[in-house]
């Protein structure tokens, strides 16, 4: 999957910026050069507060928790395959992160335990941090996990 900055949102009545994006989970693999861009997030949160819960994001090579640059969760994410969990416990109200293995982060879940929450995994345009052109992800050995 891949986005230019140049390019249009997907509905003039959304203003959210360029995107690509399935709604799944796996490894992902980020080229070198993509910046500002985000790679996952969970939607659904507050409404008066944010739409969502997660967002994990790409920038100079580093995996980061929204675009808090101080809250790096991964170093050199470029050109290898990063093994990527994001675990969400509604009722609890966290998320968990897990990379290659080991947590990363856990935080408190913005939504609310009745709210529609789901996973979205692609590429989005962010405008913070001067963004790359040309934003990728790749996706592989992809799965989803529910509670029984």
């Amino acid at each position: 999957m891949w986005v230019f900055s140049t390019d249009k949102p997907g509905s003039p009545t959304y203003p959210g910026g360029a995107r690509t994006e399935i709604k799944i989970n796996g490894e992902v693999y980020v080229p070198a050069g993509t910046s500002g861009a985000f790679i996952i997030q969970i939607f659904g949160a507050k409404p008066e507060r944010q739409a969502t819960t997660l967002m994990l994001h790409v920038y100079d090579g580093n995996l980061t928790f929204y675009h808090r640059l101080q809250s790096v969760l991964a170093h050199d994410v470029y050109d290898r395959w990063l093994r990527l969990n994001v675990v969400h416990d509604v009722g609890a109200r966290n998320v968990t992160v897990f990379v290659d293995g080991a947590e990363k982060l856990r935080s408190s879940s913005h939504g609310a335990p009745h709210a529609e929450h789901y996973f979205k995994f692609g590429v989005y345009k962010q405008s913070h941090h001067n963004p790359s052109h040309r934003m990728e992800s790749r996706w592989r050995n992809v799965r989803v996990f529910t509670k029984p």
